[in-house]
């Protein structure tokens, strides 16, 4: 395998009062190429948590989408720091080298609970964080992926809204 298939994420978008965390697996190449959180336009991710925070975030530019994300209490990472993955399928990751998960949750005092973007993203994430489950809730949320379509939109937001609980 080439080192240009090996992928890198980017840094956790966090601060202090954080209480909700959004794990995804690892950035897509749409993503990689934008430099961007969930930056290929058919992403459902910034509608989703758009009605999650009650706000539309999609329209805005990236900054202020991350800065409203930040003031309702959402911070955004991902499982996986970096991994070899031709493409973009989650089931193409090999060779993944794990973020530091529970170093930053045990730093996030007001962080209720974790989310997973995804059923890879679930998988590692919980295994990860298994050990915080006793003071934060594991919930795993159907990926925000066109690749995902199986599932409609409306049912995407339908599982996405569960966390209010944890941001209200």
């Amino acid at each position: 395998m080439s080192e240009q298939e090996r992928k890198r994420g980017f840094p956790p978008v966090i601060d202090q009062d954080v209480r909700v965390l959004v794990l995804g697996s690892l950035p897509g190449d749409a993503s990689l190429a934008a430099a961007q959180y969930y930056g290929h336009p058919r992403n459902g991710f910034w509608r989703l948590i758009g009605a999650v925070v009650g706000r539309d975030l999609a329209p805005l530019p990236y900054d202020a989408r991350l800065a409203a994300l930040l003031a309702a209490g959402v911070g955004l990472w991902d499982v996986h720091a970096e991994a070899v993955r031709p493409g973009s399928l989650d089931a193409a990751i090999k060779d993944a080298a794990d973020n530091d998960l529970l170093g930053l949750v045990d730093g996030l005092p007001r962080l209720r609970a974790v989310a997973f973007n995804g059923a890879a993203a679930a998988k590692a994430g919980t295994r990860l964080l298994a050990s915080r489950a006793d003071r934060l809730a594991l919930v795993a949320l159907p990926s925000s992926s066109p690749a995902h379509a199986a599932m409609g939109f409306e049912a995407k937001r339908e599982a996405w809204l569960a966390l209010q609980e944890w941001l209200a």
